[in-house]
């Protein structure tokens, strides 16, 4: 039984050297860039008033203009606000020339793509094309158009790119564009994280289990499956039948209000760390829910899995038995 304290101080000085790596912060932050989007609510509004009172140069790319203003009136005269639609390849353009002129030679350390949308989502079958193309235009395509026309500033600093993806990119819980969208995003940032690492840049990914944000407010959700639900055509609705959406609509408003953290410090957090740690963590995951059940039900068996992501799924209609 020798080898059992051996064992315990092996694995506590492990645990100590790991939290020592983690903790060491760099230096000089006070003169480091960061361009964040999505910054009207959510991780993105808090991460920014957050770096913000850290002394950081934080440039808050937000949708609205209310959004901005409610932001530089709860910031430093530091922090400045940019109107950004990540879905316009015009827009992105202008803010990245924006962006080369407020940093001039110092270069943009941190990029935090967090701007992303929800919905529509539902069984596939009840979505179109362009449904799918509305989320996949946010949360996919427009964090790579910004990556891609940010990138000679993030190269020129060697900084940082920080991509918000989600649980549901390493476990898909739904139909929809949101899961496929976050995939791709995982996929994105692990080619650029390769081809980067010569640069000295490094590429984090942030997956998040469920927390209540604007992203998926439980009426704004409620509303949309209503509207998706009375568009389907009337095959859909015998197959499905209306038991099969009231029980769909139930089951997912029970999910989020038993699953949703309310504190949204955890994500900003691991964003935080991702920007200012002398080491960044590759990925982190956010939420007891994604520690302790979405990640390890990732590497289960698709036979295992499919059973506990499906415990409470409801029955269609014309469902058969097989």
């Amino acid at each position: 039984m020798m080898w059992l304290p051996l064992l315990v101080v092996l694995l506590t000085l492990l645990f100590l050297y790991r939290w020592y790596r983690q903790s060491l912060i760099l230096e000089n932050l006070s003169d480091k860039y960061v361009l964040i989007t999505g910054c009207d609510s959510g991780f993105g509004n808090l991460l920014a008033k957050q770096l913000d009172r850290h002394g950081m140069r934080v440039l808050a790319a937000c949708l609205t203009e209310k959004g901005a203003e409610d932001l530089k009136k709860e910031t430093s005269h530091r922090l400045q606000t940019v109107i950004l639609d990540v879905t316009n390849s015009q827009s992105v353009s202008s803010v990245a020339k924006w962006v080369t002129h407020v940093v001039a030679d110092k270069g943009l350390w941190g990029l935090v793509n967090n701007a992303g949308t929800g919905m529509p989502g539902a069984p596939n079958e009840w979505l179109k094309k362009d449904d799918f193309s509305r989320v996949l235009d946010v949360n996919l395509l427009g964090l790579i158009d910004v990556t891609l026309k940010l990138l000679p500033l993030i190269r020129k600093s060697q900084g940082r790119i920080v991509n918000v993806s989600s649980i549901v990119g390493r476990v898909t819980i739904c139909g929809g564009g949101y899961c496929i969208s976050k995939f791709g995003v995982e996929a994105f940032s692990d080619s650029l994280r390769r081809e980067l690492r010569q640069f000295g840049v490094s590429v984090s990914i942030i997956e998040p289990g469920y927390f209540q944000t604007q992203l998926n407010n439980l009426d704004h959700m409620k509303n949309s499956l209503q509207n998706i639900w009375s568009s389907t055509s009337p095959e859909i609705h015998q197959s499905y039948g209306i038991q099969y959406f009231h029980d769909y609509v139930t089951g997912m408003m029970k999910t989020f209000l038993s699953l949703c953290n309310t504190d949204l410090t955890p994500v900003a957090r691991c964003m935080e760390h991702a920007l200012t740690a002398v080491h960044p963590w590759t990925r982190y995951s956010a939420g007891w829910d994604a520690k302790l059940f979405f990640i390890p039900v990732s590497y289960l068996p698709t036979v295992l899995s499919d059973y506990l992501l499906t415990l409470s799924a409801p029955s269609p209609a014309q469902a058969t038995s097989h």
